[in-house]
C-alpha cells in the first residue's frame, strides 16, 4: 500500500547563515492523495443486530412484521401460526357450545373443545394462496391494528364480515420448554368468509381486511379471537 505522502530525502549542510537572505528553505507539500478515502456513511439504525425496517420512526413503530421476528429471535418461539379455514371450522364446532378451543400443540384440532393433554409438535404450517403475509403480494400484518381479538371488521373501518359468530381459542404450549404455556408466542389467524371468499384477495374486496388478526398470548398461552364460522 503506498504511503499517504511523499518523502523527500533533505541534506544538511554546515553553511553560515547569511542575515540578508531572507529566503526561505523550501519545503515539498504533501502529495495529494488521488484516491481519497469515501466519507464514512452512517451505520443503518439496528435493533438487536436487525436493521430496522423503517429507520426513520421508534422501534414501537416498525409494524408488526418486525415485531414478530423480534420475538422469534429473542427464543424458539412458536412463531406465526396460520390456520386455514378447515382448522378454524373444527375448531369451532363445538356441540352445544358457543365457545370452542383448541391445543396449537396438537396435530389436530379438538372438534369437542378439549384440548389434547399428549402433546405432539404441530405440522408445518401451509400458507396457501390467500396468507395476506407479504409472502405473494398483500402484507395485513404491516397495518397499524392487526393485533386484535374480533376480528369481523377490515382494520381500521370498512366492510364487516357477515355470519354466524363464533370464539375461537387456542392453547399455545411450549413442548420443548416442558409443556408449559408459551407466553409471548404471536398466533396470526385469518380465514374465509361465509361465501369462501378471502379479504385482500377476493373480486370486490381487495381493501378489504376483515377474518385476519394477531393476537399475542398471555401468561397462561392462551389467545382468543372473535369471527364467524366460514363457509356457511
Amino acid at each position: 500500500m503506498a504511503s499517504l505522502f511523499s518523502r523527500t530525502k533533505r541534506t544538511h549542510k554546515s553553511a553560515e547563515t547569511n542575515p540578508a537572505d531572507n529566503s526561505r528553505t523550501l519545503r515539498p507539500y504533501p502529495a495529494a492523495n488521488e484516491h481519497p478515502a469515501p466519507a464514512a456513511v452512517a451505520d443503518k439504525r439496528t435493533y438487536e443486530g436487525r436493521p430496522l425496517d423503517r429507520p426513520g420512526e421508534d422501534i414501537e413503530d416498525q409494524g408488526l412484521a418486525f415485531d414478530v421476528a423480534t420475538l422469534l429471535g429473542r427464543r424458539k418461539f412458536l412463531g406465526a401460526l396460520g390456520l386455514g379455514a378447515g382448522a378454524v371450522a373444527l375448531a369451532a364446532c363445538s356441540p352445544g357450545s358457543s365457545g370452542s378451543s383448541a391445543s396449537a400443540s396438537s396435530s389436530s384440532a379438538s372438534a369437542t373443545g378439549v384440548a389434547d393433554t399428549t402433546y405432539t409438535e404441530i405440522p408445518t404450517e401451509t400458507a396457501g394462496p390467500y396468507p395476506g403475509d407479504g409472502s405473494n403480494g398483500p402484507d395485513v400484518l404491516d397495518m397499524t391494528g392487526v393485533e386484535r381479538s374480533d376480528i369481523r371488521s377490515s382494520i381500521g373501518g370498512g366492510a364487516t364480515a357477515e355470519g354466524v359468530h363464533i370464539t375461537l381459542e387456542l392453547n399455545i404450549i411450549d413442548i420443548a420448554g416442558g409443556n408449559v404455556p408459551f407466553t409471548g408466542a404471536a398466533v396470526y389467524v385469518w380465514h374465509c368468509d361465509a361465501e369462501g371468499n378471502y379479504s385482500m384477495y377476493g373480486d370486490g374486496i381487495e381493501d378489504e381486511t376483515y377474518l385476519r388478526g394477531v393476537q399475542i398470548a398471555g401468561d397462561d398461552g392462551v389467545v382468543r379471537f372473535t369471527s364467524i364460522m366460514p363457509g356457511c
